[in-house]
């Protein structure tokens, strides 16, 4: 009995230690799984992707930036005018604007790093190859303007899948300086290309320029490849993925577009897109008109290197004041203040300068404040929809360039008009004013794209 009594209390306890520990694992299985599951970057894969994805976008610029740079020598090769060269740097932005949406759309479907890569190999190729289709084409103007146009189509996914792929793998109190770093890229880019650009064509020749920024591009995308990617771009698995995601999570559009704060952040990107195309085309020859003896290199160079670390800084502040606790829509909003507010002051100030200096320090200022939209704007976009970040971006972006492009032509008009810088310069401050007010009113940062007020129903482990 003594014997009997031991073995019962022996498996007793073994029962009960067998049970406690399937409680302890069955407590803990939740938390595992959801480490596991963790859709957000670590730390150290943060910072690679962020290097990397600041490489890519340098790279996408100097793409960019290529032909504008060689435009005077294509033309006296080929014996363009003026109007003809505006043919060929203009196809760009229209073949820029058709696939910004539709580039969002995929990539919130199949990760944005995906479709970044892929159209990296895209454009680089194409630009590498653009010199032989101009030299083998009979009729050069119609192939290079072909060509702009679809490197215009490959490259209108960038931003918008840029915008997804935050929203999906980075959290939201580190995505405003990822976004400000990695934005940084586009004013890297056009420095490194009017830099080296200019030696290379003045040492070689334009068609060098194109094929060094084009192989460097594919080189870019192959090395993600085969070390982060490290697998087939696209893959069954993945497009099977991806239509599931198509089928079982449709884009509420007619919610988001029911929401005053997905119209402010349109309204303000509009803006604020319309304004900075404006400077880019027309600071050059207001400089050239305003000061005849200055030297191109000093206003096509300085203004860049000071929106450099100022976009690196609106990111470190925006994210150093959500840390301390201050509401997300806030901070958004005060990012926005500076580069729309701010810059606007700045742009006024150009109207009765009458000194280079100071001509380039508003400048540079206006310039160094507006990069500051990528702490604001920029961000909230992924607040706002993080499922669909991407194709709303896309929206915004393909807005955005519709209306830089008319603003630059109705400021050219004004300017033929009037006679008067400052007139141009005013009506830009009240744009940015304008869209401002709006965006300071109806700006939020709580998600819009889901229906938070219901509740959620959680399985229970037992």
């Amino acid at each position: 009995m003594a014997i009997l009594q031991k073995h019962v209390k022996n498996s007793s306890s073994e029962f009960v230690k067998s049970t406690t520990e399937s409680t302890v694992f069955t407590e803990a299985d939740p938390l595992q799984k959801e480490e596991a599951d963790d859709p957000y970057w670590s730390r150290s894969e943060t910072q690679l992707w962020t290097v990397v994805l600041l490489l890519g976008t340098c790279l996408l610029y100097c793409a960019r930036v290529a032909a504008p740079i060689c435009a005077v020598s294509m033309a006296s090769e080929f014996q363009w005018g003026k109007k003809e060269s505006g043919i060929v740097l203009g196809s760009f932005f229209w073949g820029y604007c058709f696939t910004q949406v539709l580039g969002g759309y995929v990539s919130d479907r199949v990760g944005g790093e995906k479709v970044i890569v892929m159209a990296a190999v895209g454009w680089g190729s194409l630009l590498a190859l653009t010199p032989m289709i101009a030299h083998f084409s009979s009729v050069p103007l119609v192939s290079v303007t072909l060509s702009r146009f679809l490197m215009g189509l490959l490259q209108g996914v960038h931003f918008p899948s840029l915008a997804s792929l935050f929203s999906q793998k980075v959290r939201q109190h580190e995505r405003a300086f990822i976004s400000s770093t990695v934005g940084t890229g586009s004013q890297i880019g056009t420095l490194l290309i009017g830099g080296a650009g200019s030696v290379l064509m003045d040492w070689y020749s334009w068609e060098l320029v194109f094929y060094v920024a084009g192989l460097l591009a594919v080189s870019w995308a192959y090395c993600i490849w085969k070390h982060l990617l490290k697998g087939p771009i696209i893959s069954l698995e993945t497009v099977g993925v991806g239509l599931v995601k198509s089928k079982n999570a449709r884009i509420p559009w007619k919610r988001l577009f029911s929401k005053p704060p997905v119209w402010a952040v349109i309204f303000a990107h509009l803006c604020t897109s319309s304004t900075f195309y404006t400077l880019l085309s027309w600071l050059p020859t207001f400089f050239k008109d305003s000061f005849p003896e200055a030297k191109g290199w000093v206003f096509n160079v300085v203004p860049w290197l000071v929106a450099i670390p100022s976009s690196v800084l609106g990111g470190y502040l925006s994210d150093h004041l959500i840390s301390l606790g201050f509401e997300t829509a806030v901070v958004r909003k005060l990012m926005q203040f500076f580069a729309m507010g701010a810059s606007s002051v700045f742009t006024l100030l150009l109207c009765g300068t009458r000194t280079f200096p100071l001509a380039i320090a508003f400048v540079s200022a206006t310039m160094g404040f507006q990069t500051f939209t990528h702490s604001g704007v920029s961000v909230n976009v992924q607040d706002l929809a993080p499922s669909c970040a991407g194709s709303l971006y896309g929206i915004m972006n393909t807005g955005g360039a519709l209306s830089g492009v008319f603003f630059v032509y109705f400021s050219g008009y004004v300017i033929d008009t009037t006679g008067s810088w400052a007139s141009v310069f005013a009506l830009m401050s009240l744009v940015n004013v304008v869209g401002l007010v709006i965006f300071l009113v109806f700006a939020e940062a709580e998600r819009v794209d889901i229906d938070v007020s219901k509740p959620k129903c959680e399985s229970i482990q037992i």
